[in-house]
């Protein structure tokens, strides 16, 4: 048995990844499928009925192409790659969102597509609409903001804005974030779809929103422009400018559109308008531009039309659907405000029990603080009576003290007057001895001039009798008389007897003693009155430093001072007595 060639079994299936913009599908089709079985599989497994806006989206080389869906999915120019990737995203734009958007899913991959061209610069948006857009996006994801969970940087992980506004400022991410919270937190009870659906009503204003942009030259002179397709027809740009269209051509006043090879041919309605052409260099290129012309046209067309049944039943179940979660979102804002309510309560309660808790605990502290005071009053009531007992005593040992102080103080008295009595006849003694010492020293002072006088008298004496001696001496020698001593006093009798001297050495002798033995006197009796004086003084030191003592005493006591005890006049009398005392 021979063989003549096999042929290779072909495979019956192939594997597709379909990325959609928040979840990644891998499926097995079929050899036989068309593009339309796989979108309706795609749109079946998401729950998507709203299809007329979306697509399947590929890579071709350096551009990209949608399924056809009328054309079997092998026999187009997909990759052939295993599995086949395919990007399920929004084909064409609504006029307005609010209008056209029936289902929960269509407004939630519009939000997803039209944030991500954003963030990616593909739609141009300014600063403070960035930061707008971005409040609506962080409600969408975190919900309601509470300032207890969404602590500072805990939007740090998320993009919310285009890198081209964070480099036009100098702001650092916690200011951008504060802004953006600042925002936020004034959406406060917007739902998830309500707060998609104002980011999409602000983005559908932008003027970069739901436009397809193509490379095109005018003409054969090769001018380079910009087609732009979106829901309200085309546009031609500048190549620097994608905001402001230089013409425009809406879909009402387009009669027809129509290409051949390269070159496209806009006709208008008005037949007086002239023709635009346009020229594109890649055939793929133009077919893509063609497809989007044909949908958009539709669609815009379908918006001035009826809606279908399918639409209306769509629109009537979305509507009640809304309103059903509208009810549910009452009733769980009013569960959660119950919530909030019975756990701010909650709160409140466990705060009360805790104050109740730390009273009853502060009441036993001072119970027990009470009860200690008490113990500590009791003893001390106790000592304060032993004390009283013992104050009493010393009270009449006191008023003992006091009684002896005053016959201390009597007898204090008393010595003072004696004392005074004393310092009086001290004073009329010193007084007498004053007057004594006065006269002693006048009679001292004559008895001196005495002296002197009679020491003149005895020495012209002496030489008054050295002269007649001087001159008497022959006659004496002539008589044999025997010679006088020299120390004679007398004259000898022959030379008359008359002469007699007053004077004689006796006489000055006795004179010196008498005069030296009264200076003995004089010197003995003012050592005895010195002495009396210091004993005197020293009396009176006694007695002041006694005084001091008894009034400290009285002061320690508490009693005045006797008020027949004078400072100023006991300081005067000492003071007198003690000056008059000195200079004696």
């Amino acid at each position: 048995m021979s063989i003549l060639g096999l042929k290779k079994k072909q495979p019956k299936t192939f594997k597709v990844k379909v990325i959609t913009m928040d979840a990644e599908m891998e499926f097995s089709c079929e050899v036989k499928w068309k593009g339309k079985d796989l979108f309706d599989l795609v749109c079946r497994t998401i729950g998507l009925r709203e299809t007329w806006f979306f697509g399947l989206r590929y890579t071709v080389k350096d551009t990209y192409a949608w399924l056809k869906p009328d054309k079997r999915v092998l026999d187009q120019e997909v990759p052939k790659d295993s599995p086949i990737t395919f990007h399920f995203l929004a084909k064409f734009f609504p006029e307005k969102v609010e209008e056209e958007l029936v289902q929960e899913i269509t407004q939630h991959l519009f939000f997803l597509q039209v944030k991500k061209q954003i963030l990616d610069e593909e739609i141009f948006c300014s600063p403070e609409a960035s930061v707008l857009l971005a409040s609506y996006a962080v409600q969408a994801k975190y919900g309601d903001y509470d300032p207890n969970f969404h602590k500072p940087g805990f939007l740090a992980q998320d993009e919310l804005l285009p890198k081209r506004v964070l480099m036009q400022y100098q702001m650092t991410a916690d200011m951008w974030e504060e802004k953006i919270t600042a925002w936020y937190a004034e959406h406060r009870g917007i739902a998830r779809d309500e707060a998609e659906m104002e980011y999409l009503k602000i983005a559908q204003d932008l003027e970069m929103y739901g436009v397809s942009y193509f490379s095109i030259t005018q003409n054969k002179r090769d001018t380079e422009l910009l087609l732009g397709v979106d829901a309200q027809g085309l546009h031609i740009y500048s190549p620097n400018s994608k905001l402001n269209p230089n013409k425009s051509f809406p879909w009402s006043g387009i009669r027809n559109i129509s290409y051949s090879e390269k070159e496209f041919t806009i006709k208008p309605l008005d037949k007086k308008t002239e023709v635009f052409k346009f020229y594109s260099s890649q055939l793929r290129v133009n077919k893509l531009i063609l497809q989007l012309c044909i949908g958009n046209h539709d669609l815009f067309m379908r918006r001035r039309k009826v809606d279908s049944i399918e639409v209306q039943q769509m629109k009537a179940q979305a509507k009640e659907e809304k309103a059903r979660k509208k009810v549910e979102r009452q009733i769980l804002a009013r569960e959660k405000q119950l919530r909030e309510d019975a756990e701010r309560a909650k709160e409140e309660m466990e705060r009360r029990l805790f104050q109740l808790q730390d009273e009853a605990r502060m009441a036993n502290e001072a119970l027990l603080r009470s009860e200690e005071t008490a113990d500590l009053l009791a003893e001390k009531a106790q000592i304060a009576e032993e004390e009283a007992k013992l104050l009493a005593h010393k009270a009449a040992e006191a008023e003992q003290e006091r009684q002896r102080l005053e016959a201390t103080a009597m007898k204090t008295k008393e010595e003072k007057r004696l004392m005074e009595q004393k310092m009086r006849e001290a004073e009329q003694l010193a007084v007498k001895l004053v007057e004594q010492s006065e006269r002693r020293s006048k009679e001292a002072d004559h008895l001196k001039q005495d002296l002197n006088e009679a020491k003149d008298a005895e020495r012209r004496a002496k030489q008054k009798l050295l002269e007649i001696t001087k001159t008497t001496y022959p006659l004496i020698a002539a008589y044999s008389s025997p010679p006088l001593p020299p120390d004679s006093g007398e004259l000898p009798p022959e030379t008359g007897g008359s002469f007699r001297l007053d004077f004689k050495d006796s006489d000055m002798k006795r004179l010196s003693m008498e005069i030296e033995r009264e200076r003995l006197e004089y010197m003995e009796k003012s050592k005895h009155l010195q002495d009396q004086l210091k004993e005197l003084k020293s009396e009176i030191e006694s007695l002041k430093l006694e005084e001091q003592q008894q009034a400290g005493v009285y002061s320690l006591r508490g009693y005045a001072e006797p008020p027949y005890v004078s400072h100023s006049n006991r300081n005067s009398a000492y003071m007198t007595q003690m000056a008059f005392f000195e200079e004696v």
